[in-house]
């Protein structure tokens, strides 16, 4: 999912929250890292979906749904993640955050067409 407002599960379920600012360096590694990372996500157990934008200042923000937080943990430590974290600090980001959180309740509202 990378549209607003995408389908989500209903509550309790985790998130992932990632504002990353690239480095400039090497944008077309960045780019096919970062579609090797997506691929491999989507098939990460717990995996539920994602949604992302760019910020007005050029960073990256995203937001990867997970059923619990064993999930989160466990793409933490795949391999090719590991070596991507690696590669990111080193090469590709010049700052990122991460942040976890609990999505307890969750609703929303749609204007009925034409008002």
């Amino acid at each position: 999912m990378t549209t607003p407002y995408g389908v989500r599960p209903e509550p309790p379920y985790h998130v992932a929250i990632f504002t990353i600012t690239p480095s400039g360096i090497d944008p077309d590694g960045y780019a096919a890292m970062n579609q090797r990372m997506v691929e491999l996500a989507e098939a990460q157990p717990g995996y539920l979906g994602r949604e992302s934008a760019v910020l007005p200042d050029g960073s990256d923000l995203v937001v990867i749904y997970y059923a619990d937080d064993e999930a989160i943990r466990a793409w933490k430590q795949h391999p090719e993640h590991l070596e991507a974290q690696e590669l990111g600090r080193h090469r590709w980001l010049a700052r990122y955050r991460v942040e976890i959180a609990r999505v307890e309740r969750a609703y929303d509202f749609t204007a009925a067409p034409g008002s």
